[in-house]
């Protein structure tokens, strides 16, 4: 069960605005758009965290509020004309789950508030000038995949399986947050004494042969890099990588729950519940421009007991006992 909650700190900044030309109208019912990278399936705990997020600040979807859902899974080349459409029907503000759809929704359009959430780097990423007033028509909640981050995930990894001297990363090269992180990721790997190899995945024929790759070179464990196409993907992923009996580190306790060995990284329904925050002080007159960008403070340790005894794995009690959430 859950020991520690999930922390988002926000950078200095204003909150909210005066009411102002952009402000919701008395008596209009806000229409927002939401894109998420994934299949309806796979998104379905991400859409109940938004609901939840939006009805805390009172706006119930087909009574308060209305939504246009649009799952990507993983299909990005159509994400610019599906941008278009949801503003054509009538969508004054877009929800953007992940650092690659929400780069090209914001290329789409540079006028409409943008309110995103699992970005790498907004400010790298384009997205905002800077985390405590970005500047741009995009605001929302990051995640951080700094060198940090990458070495505490290859550590824990290491700390479950210590005889591992190979690990594969399974990335997507298009992203230039995971090739940031694999380098990153291969920085810490020198320090443990552990070889790294990378499997590059950005459309499903190329995810078909990385899981051959794998099998065919058969790494100790692998890391999973964190990327919307591949998170869009978690069931063929965590399947796949189950299949060949790999130990793996995921980003998303989502990919746990799903039968992956462990993730450490943000607690993502969280950051979408987040979200609502962000909508009702956009729907109230407040400008994207000077909401601060809030990033998590906390990263969550899961682990999956039920896999680490099918892979015949015994995760040592120290680690076990640093565990947020364990799942037996």
């Amino acid at each position: 069960m859950d020991r520690r909650r999930f922390l988002l700190t926000s950078l200095a900044g204003a909150l909210a605005a005066p009411l102002g030309a952009g402000a919701q109208q008395t008596g209009k019912v806000p229409h927002i758009g939401v894109i998420l990278p994934g299949s309806a399936g796979v998104s379905v705990d991400t859409v109940a965290a938004i609901k939840e997020g939006l009805r805390s600040h009172g706006l119930v979807e087909g009574r308060s509020i209305t939504i246009d859902w649009y799952f990507a899974d993983g299909k990005y080349d159509q994400l610019p004309a599906a941008t278009e459409k949801l503003l054509k029907d009538g969508a004054t503000l877009l929800v953007v789950g992940g650092t690659t759809p929400a780069m090209i929704v914001n290329k789409t359009t540079v006028s409409k508030p943008i309110v995103f959430a699992g970005v790498s780097d907004p400010v790298g990423a384009g997205l905002a000038s800077s985390l405590a007033r970005p500047g741009g028509n995009a605001t929302g909640l990051a995640t951080a995949h700094e060198e940090a981050y990458a070495a505490k995930a290859l550590e824990l990894l290491k700390e479950a399986v210590p005889s591992a001297v190979r690990t594969g990363v399974l990335h997507n090269p298009g992203n230039p947050f995971n090739v940031r992180f694999v380098s990153q990721v291969d920085r810490a790997a020198a320090k443990l004494g552990v070889k790294i190899e990378t499997f590059a995945a950005r459309t499903d024929q190329e995810l078909d042969a990385a899981i051959a790759a794998l099998a065919a070179r058969r790494p100790d464990t692998v890391v999973v890099a964190s990327d919307p196409f591949l998170t869009a993907r978690v069931r063929e992923v965590v399947t796949a990588i189950g299949r060949l009996r790999l130990p793996a580190m995921f980003g998303f306790k989502e990919h746990v729950t799903a039968g992956g060995l462990m993730s450490y990284g943000a607690n993502r329904p969280e950051m979408f519940r987040r979200v609502a925050f962000y909508v009702d002080k956009i729907l109230k007159g407040a400008k994207p421009a000077d909401l601060p960008i809030e990033q998590p403070t906390k990263f969550e340790l899961v682990i999956n007991l039920k896999t680490a005894k099918a892979l015949g794995l015994t995760i040592p009690p120290s680690l076990l006992a640093r565990a947020d959430q364990v799942i037996e």
